[in-house]
């Protein structure tokens, strides 16, 4: 049965739960924060105990983005895995939960076959309860710890140091660790974005009048930016998804597991659009997740660790194409060693 909906950004493009049509998303345990985007309310719903299991969407880390800003679980499955309609590259669903095991539980539900999606991935026997692994899984495994997104913000300080105390967790477990060379480039995100700008003009510009001014400023000046965008710019900037997936899948090729910071940066005034604040620079955060889109990888976000302030930090754990299951087992193991959790947020007193 489904409760709710909740919270997204206008189009989905925001890392934000600012919206033209439903009420201000905000962090739980922070409501001066943003709990991140595009899947903001599923992502505080999740953080604020409104119920278990809860569903977003995900094409450059919205379901990653905000389930490492509210201290989540999430699975970006493989493309195709989760069927979704209509279907789009690199776009993905996935279950957004407090645990590896209620996720695991979800997928059980959400990996079925549909045809409405002609993307979507075979009909695979996959035992998800078999997640249930215990730290010694592991032992031996080849990780490569992603320090530099190679585009983007830089990692702040806090983030780096809960990352590189969970590479040291994998470690003491067995894992082997080796430091993977950032693979993104500026000139890639930069194209994704441009090509994403493109699409939501003409998005837009089909709208009658009176729709368009109810679409957030921001995402319109973001969008009408590409008004001058000659037809070549447009193709150039659509090979850059083509070049992200080539750089992912190669730099990933000799690692069974990369993990990563989730975002380079804690979360931002829950009223900003973006981290940035800027519509010419909206996407600097989603330099870790937005190749494992368009490799069509699975990747997970996880809680790692707090900031001074107390807010969670997200560790990005991804692995070869359709190992989804695989994922959760590596998710579920690091949710046995990672340090004490502290209590979920408590609703605001009345």
């Amino acid at each position: 049965m489904i409760v709710s909906k909740t919270t997204m950004p206008d189009y989905g493009m925001l890392s934000s739960g600012l919206s033209s049509f439903h009420a201000l998303a905000r962090n739980p345990w922070d409501l001066t924060k943003t709990p991140g985007g595009s899947s903001a309310g599923a992502g505080a719903a999740a953080a604020a105990g409104y119920g278990p299991l809860h569903i977003g969407t995900d094409i450059g880390g919205s379901l990653r983005l905000p389930a490492g800003w509210c201290g989540i679980f999430t699975l970006k499955p493989s493309l195709g895995r989760i069927p979704i309609d209509p279907p789009y590259m690199g776009r993905a669903a996935g279950p957004m939960t407090r645990s590896v095991a209620d996720a695991a539980l979800m997928m059980r539900v959400l990996a079925q076959p549909d045809a409405r999606d002609s993307m979507s991935l075979p009909p695979q026997d996959i035992d998800w309860s078999s997640f249930e692994v215990d730290a010694e899984h592991l032992r031996g495994l080849r990780i490569g710890l992603l320090l530099d997104a190679g585009c983007g913000l830089a990692v702040e300080a806090e983030i780096r140091a809960a990352v590189e105390e969970s590479a040291r967790l994998f470690e003491r477990a067995g894992a082997i660790v080796e430091i993977l060379q950032p693979f993104m480039s500026q000139v890639m995100l930069d194209g994704m974005d441009h090509l994403w700008r493109m699409r939501s003009l003409v998005d837009i510009d089909a709208l009658p009048p009176d729709r368009r001014a109810k679409v957030l400023p921001y995402i319109r000046a973001w969008a009408e930016s590409a008004a001058g965008f000659s037809g070549e710019h447009v193709f150039r900037a659509f090979s850059q998804f083509h070049a992200t997936r080539v750089a992912a899948v190669s730099a990933c090729a000799k690692y069974d597991y990369v993990i990563s910071p989730t975002a380079p940066n804690m979360p931002v005034e829950a009223e900003l659009p973006s981290p940035t604040n800027d519509p010419l620079r909206p996407l600097e955060h989603i330099g870790f997740t937005v190749p494992f889109n368009m490799s069509e990888q699975p990747a997970a976000s996880i809680n790692c660790g707090y900031s001074r302030d107390g807010l969670p930090i997200g560790l990005q754990i991804s692995g070869q194409r359709f190992d989804d299951l695989g994922v959760l087992r590596v998710a579920r193991a690091f949710e046995l060693i990672r340090g004490p959790q502290r209590p979920w947020p408590k609703p605001p007193d009345a």
